[in-house]
C-alpha cells in the first residue's frame, strides 16, 4: 500500500486527534466527518478501538503499513515492553528527529526536506526519511541548505525541544543525546491497543 496521499484534515477529525500538530483540523469541526455530522453514532467495537489507535500512530509518523508493521516486528526483538519500545523505535526515524530539532514545522516537512538531501547524519549527507538514529548521533544540515526559508520559519516558531535532542541554533544542528522515555512520547496513545490489534 503506497503512502497516504488524501485528505489529511479528514482524518484527523476521524481519529481525533490534530495530525499537523497545530490543533486547526479540530477547531472549527471537533467531529468526525460525514453527512450525518456531530450526531453520528459513537459505539465503537474493542476491535474499533484496537485499530483507531493504530491508525493514529500510524498516521502521526506518515508511515505506509508495510513499514509500520515490520518496525513493530522489530520492537518486539526487543528487551523491555514492546508497546513502548516500537514507539521508541518510532521516535528515532531521522524525519522525526529533524521535526523534534524544530527545523521543520511538520513531520511531513522533515520528511520532505530529508528526503530531498537537504539533511546530514554525522556530516554524511542521509535522503532515506525511516533511516533509525542512535543515540549521540548528530543531525544537521548541509550547507547549502542552511539559509532555506522553511527551516528559518520553523525554528522561529518553534519554543520546545524535547530533553533527548539538544539543538545548536548557531549551527543548525542536534544531537540525539538518549533514546525517550515513555512520559515524553505522545500521551494520546495507548499502545498496549496496538500490542492486542497485531497479536490477534
Amino acid at each position: 500500500m503506497a503512502r497516504y496521499t488524501g485528505p489529511k484534515w479528514k482524518i484527523s477529525r476521524r481519529l481525533g486527534i490534530s495530525l499537523s500538530g497545530t490543533g486547526k483540523e479540530l477547531e472549527k469541526r471537533p467531529y468526525a466527518p460525514g453527512q450525518h455530522g456531530p450526531n453520528q453514532r459513537k459505539k465503537i467495537s474493542e476491535y474499533g478501538l484496537q485499530l483507531q489507535e493504530k491508525q493514529k500512530l500510524r498516521h502521526m509518523y506518515g508511515i505506509n503499513e508495510r513499514q509500520f508493521r515490520r518496525m513493530f516486528d522489530d520492537a518486539g526483538k526487543m528487551d523491555g515492553i514492546h508497546g513502548e519500545n516500537f514507539m521508541i523505535l518510532l521516535e528515532s526515524r531521522l524525519d522525526n528527529i529533524v521535526y523534534r530539532l524544530g527545523l521543520t514545522r511538520t513531520r511531513r516537512q522533515a520528511r520532505q526536506l530529508v528526503g530531498h538531501g537537504h539533511v546530514t547524519v554525522d556530516g554524511k549527507r542521509v535522503d532515506i526519511p525511516s533511516y533509525r538514529l542512535a543515540p549521540g548521533q548528530v543531525v544537521g544540515l548541509r550547507e547549502k541548505s542552511l539559509n532555506l526559508d522553511i527551516v528559518k520559519e520553523a525554528i522561529e516558531a518553534n519554543n520546545f525541544i524535547p530533553d533527548y535532542v539538544t539543538f545548536d541554533e548557531k549551527k543548525l544542528e542536534g544531537t540525539y543525546t538518549r533514546l525517550p522515555e515513555r512520559s515524553e512520547l505522545p500521551a494520546e496513545i495507548t499502545e498496549a491497543l496496538i500490542v492486542e490489534y497485531y497479536s490477534r
